[in-house]
């Protein structure tokens, strides 16, 4: 069964300030069948998190296999990242690079 994207993001607080750089972490090599609720669950055990997002096809709705999970604080994002990065996920061993602005 293919499980459809969650349309909303889940926040667990208020964005903080708009210009920390350091708390967001790019997540690739998801499943498609992973939502925001299971990246959550993966990620927030290294520290608070601020929001979870799974990218999704606009037209079809499932997932395009990359997310991104922002924290409050670079010292929880570093340590996530250090210990999620190659690690199983949904059957997926996923890639965590810090997200950059374009």
């Amino acid at each position: 069964m293919i499980m459809r994207c969650l349309s909303r993001t889940i926040n667990s607080t208020r964005w903080l300030s708009t210009g920390t750089s350091g708390t967001k972490l790019f997540v690739g090599g998801l499943s498609y069948d992973t939502n925001e609720t299971v990246l959550k669950d993966a990620f927030e055990e290294h520290g608070e998190i601020v929001e979870v997002k799974v990218i999704c096809d606009h037209v079809s709705g499932d997932s395009r296999g990359y997310g991104f999970v922002k924290f409050t604080s670079e010292a929880a994002a570093s340590a996530a990242l250090k210990e999620m990065d190659g690690q199983l996920l949904d059957g997926r061993n996923i890639r965590v690079y810090y997200a950059h602005k374009m």
